[in-house]
């Protein structure tokens, strides 16, 4: 008789089987939907597919933690994109922000490269860069390869012959007229404009030249090119055909890059706290610029060791002394939005009458339900308020961030706002949002993991056994497969409101 099918299997396949044959970022979760593991395909289905094919092996292809990964996965979500770069940009960006556990790569702080030109400048430069200028360039990428990107920009050095250093070179100077040029000049590459051999009108054109073709398709410079490679092949001069079939190669590697405004890179880019708050006052049509900015989430597992987390911001920037975390009490099972109200209660109750600070801006992780929720859990502690005999509670500034399509839903307006990715002010509500997060998941796990220790413990589950160090000769213990180990280093840093 044959083995009975697995249902967690079974299940898994059944919506594979609806997954498109495209490009796109999919994600494996584990029990509660947590995301195990982030991965991107040319083709979502054949790629997800391979992972739960009764002939894969796993162990042997992709290693045991992939296998072991494979193994706990009950649930698969995914993106679908228009090209495998964008699939390969949001695959980065998710690892970067979900930190699954079994994703070893992209979880460091590096980034895609930009280029930039310079366009502020008398005689604009053009840069491959990791930190590009908040003002004054003009920005093309992020590239998925910097040493693609960095041939691009030889091969087209040679058509344009723009610079590439660093000099500050001003129109009006009349000693770049002794200046000696560099070794570009020498070999045809760079016209020179150091040492005064070209002015600006003409080195401008051949910027504007250069603009023109990155922002086109590049499709007629290439078919040129490739009529040049042929006929060089066609007279033997084979080395000189090899050069332009690099540079061709070069120039076709700048299609392998996203969008400046959809693929942001937040750890690239500065945000100016007060450039923030100043856009937050005009967006929200506050009286004055907010100065205190607090941001709320629910961080649960099934319900299980359900926290809410506070976080504040002031004059833009962290404050950690008032960060709180609270466990929640009165809420059993998954209701973000019941929880949302109990946080919303017990942190506000006396800021409302003026015993406490008060925040100019709430901000909610989440949509608009969670939105709704908060605004109910206020209205309810202004009539509870009212009626002991307090008077002239002032209403907060409430607002709530969705993630994904980062959509910021207001109190009292019909619409949500859908800001630029670099505008500052999203910029500024994402640092709020992403660090109340931080905050609660790490407080949500430390509960976790001291859950699983009283049970192991009350199950008489061995410890780790012993070992002795190499660096410093103690005895230490060596954690096993299942044994837990607490770190409770971080978060000490707010008080516990339970």
């Amino acid at each position: 008789m044959g083995a009975h099918p697995d249902p967690r299997i079974e299940r898994l396949r059944e919506i594979i089987a609806h997954l498109p044959k495209a490009p796109g970022v999919y994600l494996m979760k584990g029990a509660g939907g947590q995301v195990l593991y982030v991965g991107k395909a040319r083709d979502l289905r054949s790629r997800v597919a391979s992972y739960f094919q009764d002939s894969a092996d796993l162990l042997a292809t992709r290693g045991p933690e992939i296998a072991h990964m494979a193994g706990l996965a009950t649930d698969i979500d995914f993106l679908d994109c228009e090209t495998e770069v964008d699939a390969l940009l949001k695959e980065n960006r998710l690892i970067k922000d979900i930190q699954p556990p079994y994703n070893e790569r992209l979880k460091d702080d590096k980034s895609f490269p930009y280029l930039e030109i310079t366009t502020r400048d008398d005689f604009p430069g053009v840069y491959v860069t990791r930190s590009p200028q908040p003002k004054g360039t003009r920005l093309y990428g992020p590239f998925t390869s910097a040493a693609g990107l960095r041939d691009a920009v030889n091969a087209l050095q040679r058509v344009f012959k723009f610079r590439t250093c660093e000099l500050p070179i001003l129109d009006g100077d009349d000693q770049r007229r002794h200046f000696r040029p560099c070794l570009l000049h020498a070999i045809k590459q760079c016209t020179a404009p150091c040492a005064d051999l070209i002015d600006k009108d003409e080195y401008a054109k051949d910027i504007q030249r250069l603009i023109r073709l990155l922002n086109s398709k590049r499709s007629v410079l290439l078919r040129q090119m490739t009529r040049e490679m042929n006929a060089a092949a066609a007279e033997k001069k084979y080395e000189e055909a090899a050069i332009l079939r690099d540079r061709i190669k070069a120039i076709q590697s700048l299609e392998l890059s996203g969008s400046v405004t959809e693929d942001v890179q937040p750890e690239v880019f500065y945000i100016d706290p007060a450039a923030g708050l100043d856009k937050l006052q005009r967006l929200l049509r506050l009286e004055e610029r907010p100065r205190i900015i607090e941001g709320i989430d629910i961080a649960t597992l099934q319900g299980q060791d359900s926290v809410g987390s506070l976080v504040c911001f002031i004059d833009g920037r962290p404050f950690k002394s008032g960060y709180r975390r609270f466990k929640i009490k009165t809420v059993s099972g998954i209701d973000d939005y019941a929880m949302i109200r109990e946080v919303i209660a017990r942190r506000y109750k006396h800021a409302m009458i003026a015993e406490e600070l008060y925040p100019d801006v709430i901000l909610i992780d989440g949509g608009l339900g969670q939105l709704h929720a908060a605004l109910d859990s206020f209205e309810r502690l202004r009539a509870g308020l009212e009626a002991e005999g307090y008077e002239g509670v002032r209403p907060p500034m409430v607002v709530s961030l969705a993630k994904r399509e980062e959509l910021i839903y207001v109190q009292a307006e019909t619409e949500p706002y859908k800001l630029a990715r670099n505008n500052e002010a999203l910029r500024l509500l994402q640092q709020v949002r992403d660090e109340a997060h931080r905050f609660g998941q790490h407080y949500h796990h430390i509960l976790r993991r001291k859950r699983t220790f009283d049970e192991d413990v009350r199950s008489g589950r061995r410890p780790p056994s012993k070992r002795r160090s190499t660096t410093t000769g103690k005895t230490v213990r060596r954690p096993k497969k299942g044994d837990v180990v607490l770190d409770e280093t971080e978060g000490q840093d707010a008080p516990d409101e339970s």
